[in-house]
């Protein structure tokens, strides 16, 4: 007999399995309606929680009223010492790890990992005189790779990363799933009657990422004939010092929608005389609330940071340390937002 599992209930639902867990623990972070909706789901499919670790979680809010159960650090890893307070993303991923910790009763110490004159013992000393329990480590922006200086922390205290998976060392992540993202904002701008996408992204942002930006993309290319098929144009940097960079492979390639993370592509196409969305559509791959005119794709990286304290919590509670054998990752489905940069049939 098939005992149904969360991944039944997300697949019924429509929705993450991290959603179907957020749901099932009454998490504000998920609509109301959403919630009830889920919740029923489970019901009906006869669901029933690990007894384990519902006791677990029962005993960690319980015990978060009598006082914190400890405190982790959340160390940005951004070489802007303000990217927790101006970056598009990184105040998102700070806000979900915050909120989760508090939510299940840790309190929480805030770091920059470039302060100067912080070698590796430095480092350990001061992590341990805080009684830290485990790292969250945020805002990875160069090269996927943990400085030196983290090292002897890292074997004694159990850390995951948000938003990049890393690779000197290799740990657990939480994640958006940029493949997907880019993917399913190519199939839904076919769906609403595009045939020739184009995307514009700067090159580092899709090296960050392990190419799966560009992976989404090329693999919803192939719902294209090949002659519709239209190479990124990744010269951002160099396109906002020389915008006849992004003139010349617009005229070359004539995309009617063009999929991008930056605002500034549609001054770029109301200089050639454009108008968006009558003469070319705009798809924002990380829609944010200060443009909610753009249509595009949410990332919900406060969830990602929610989940990431999850994963910490669990690797506390399972006394993991040290870089893992097998790195654990976890990536969160995006969401389409409705705006007025495209046209919509009928």
């Amino acid at each position: 007999m098939h005992l149904p599992s969360m991944a039944d209930i997300a697949r019924e639902a429509g929705v993450s399995r991290n959603a179907v867990s957020l749901a099932l623990r009454n998490d504000p972070q998920i609509a109301h309606a959403t919630r009830e909706r889920i919740q029923a789901i489970a019901d009906r499919l006869g669901y029933q929680r690990n007894p384990a670790v519902g006791t677990l979680m029962s005993q960690m809010r319980r015990r978060s009223s009598q006082g914190s159960l400890g405190t982790l650090a959340l160390i940005n890893a951004n070489h802007d010492r303000n990217a927790v307070l101006d970056h598009p993303t990184i105040p998102d991923y700070f806000n979900g790890c915050r909120t989760r910790a508090l939510s299940l009763g840790y309190s929480v110490d805030s770091f920059w990992l470039h302060e100067p004159g912080m070698s590796g013992n430095r480092w350990k000393d001061i992590l341990q005189a805080r009684g830290i329990r485990g790292i969250l480590l945020i805002g990875m922006m160069k090269q996927n790779r943990i400085p030196e200086c983290l090292y002897p922390s890292l074997e004694q205290i159990p850390c995951v990363v948000t938003g990049v998976r890393t690779r000197r060392p290799a740990m657990s992540f939480a994640s958006v799933d940029h493949y997907i993202l880019s993917l399913r904002a190519f199939e839904k701008a076919i769906d609403l009657g595009y045939r020739r996408p184009g995307l514009v992204l700067d090159q580092e942002i899709n090296d960050l990422v392990e190419h799966r930006f560009s992976a989404g993309y090329a693999s919803g290319q192939l719902l294209l004939p090949p002659q519709d098929r239209i190479p990124p144009l990744f010269d951002v940097h160099a396109s906002r010092v020389d915008p006849g960079i992004f003139r010349r492979w617009f005229e070359t390639h004539r995309p009617d929608v063009i999929f991008t993370l930056y605002n500034v592509v549609r001054t770029w196409i109301q200089d050639l005389g454009l108008r968006v969305p009558q003469d070319i559509g705009l798809i924002q791959l990380e829609w944010r609330g200060n443009r909610p005119e753009w249509a595009g794709m949410k990332q919900h990286n406060d969830l990602c940071g929610s989940v990431a304290v999850d994963m910490l919590l669990r690797m506390i509670h399972n006394g993991e340390c040290g870089i893992p054998p097998f790195p654990i990752a976890t990536l969160i489905g995006p969401t389409w937002v409705d705006g007025s940069t495209v046209t919509y049939p009928g």
